[in-house]
């Protein structure tokens, strides 16, 4: 049976997202300086950037990884010199996460040359393109919030 065009249009749209999120990671780790981060290292790394102080179930939470995944990536962050885990002052069982000055840098950098790469990517497009994509970011963040909400992230 042949899918409508209507009926492949999300599988289309998510393929098109994870395949544009990959390319942009592959791009930007080769001019990377330092150890190669995994997908799931810098997403955490992100997230501790953005939330000093979160703890390590709440980062898996967010994540969607499991809590010993998470520790796994705070162990390898950590040996990286790109986290500290300092105890909770509050509850002396759990582990705060905070960010290195080299995180804080090595991120900065990335999102230096993200915005370099994409803006470039952009301008490429012809009017009617670049036109399409701005006005679908609405949409885009409309679905992530949709995503968020549902997964009870309100």
């Amino acid at each position: 049976m042949v899918k409508s065009e209507s009926e492949s249009f999300p599988e289309t749209l998510a393929d098109a997202l994870a395949g544009l999120q990959r390319l942009i990671r592959r791009r930007l780790r080769r001019g990377t300086a330092g150890p190669s981060l995994r997908g799931a290292e810098v997403d955490l790394l992100r997230l501790v950037v953005d939330r000093p102080g979160i703890g390590v179930s709440e980062a898996a939470k967010e994540l969607y990884l499991a809590g010993n995944s998470v520790s796994t990536l705070v162990n390898r962050l950590t040996a990286e010199g790109y986290l500290i885990r300092e105890t909770d002052p509050e509850d002396r069982r759990a582990a705060r996460l905070l960010s290195t000055p080299a995180a804080d840098a090595r991120l900065r950098d990335w999102r230096q040359r993200r915005a370099v790469l994409v803006r470039a990517q952009v301008e490429r497009l012809d009017a009617a393109d670049r036109a399409a994509l701005e006005a679908a970011l609405p949409a885009l963040r409309k679905l992530a919030a949709n995503l968020h909400e549902e997964a009870g992230e309100t």
